[in-house]
């Protein structure tokens, strides 16, 4: 798998490519935006990992120069920690966002999460465990430990089959709104609020205090196992 890292600091290339190389990554890196969408165009990398704060341009303006074109799995690693900062980056087309400092396992379960989107080979239906339940995408179906179904209704589960699809992957509002219920519902998002709160009180043992089903506020939800 090859991963084009972008960022300025010369510290940070060198500890990701040497943490990636470890890992039996193909490292490219880049230190600035032009040289970025060169290295896209040429290298064809399977993964971005994109700083914001690059010399020469936003990371933004890549991340748009980037959709333009192709629909490779992008991860902002970026100093800025604002939840707007955030916000614009996925709505540009981002898929995930770590803030600096991070932990690198936290970023290659990231990387993994991501990747599962354009690598069908890593997606399948087997059924997932959520708290007391069984999610069984391939029979749309929720079972408790004991056999009972839980009923869902169909945009709950729409929404739930999405998110296990994705474990561990930052799924944002905006994919949820298109997907759910289409392009006219995008600045709906008091409608995922409503059936996601739904969905924990089947779900979840504490929905107060979710496990499984997390929200990232203001930029969407991730499932976690």
């Amino acid at each position: 798998m090859r991963v084009l890292v972008v960022d300025d600091e010369p510290q940070i290339l060198r500890a990701l490519r040497i943490n990636l190389q470890a890992r039996q990554f193909d490292v490219v890196t880049a230190a600035d935006g032009s040289t970025a969408l060169d290295a896209a165009k040429n290298q064809k990398p399977d993964l971005l990992i994109l700083d914001l704060g690059l010399p020469d341009t936003d990371g933004v303006d890549v991340i748009h120069s980037l959709r333009s074109w192709t629909d490779v799995p992008i991860i902002v690693l970026s100093g800025r920690a604002g939840s707007s900062d955030k916000i614009i980056a996925l709505n540009a087309g981002a898929d995930d966002y770590v803030t600096k400092p991070f932990n690198i396992e936290e970023l290659l379960a990231r990387m993994r999460a991501v990747s599962r989107r354009l690598r069908p080979e890593l997606i399948n239906d087997e059924p997932v465990a959520v708290g007391e339940y069984t999610v069984d995408l391939a029979e749309r179906a929720v079972r408790r430990v004991d056999g009972a179904l839980l009923h869902l209704t169909k945009t709950e589960w729409d929404l739930l089959a999405i998110l296990v699809r994705n474990p561990g992957k930052l799924v944002s509002q905006r994919q949820l709104l298109q997907d759910v219920w289409g392009p006219t519902y995008l600045n709906e998002t008091h409608y995922l609020r409503q059936y996601m709160a739904q969905l924990r009180k089947k779900l979840e043992p504490d929905p107060t205090r979710p496990r499984h089903l997390l929200t990232e506020p203001g930029m969407g939800y991730r499932f976690m196992p």
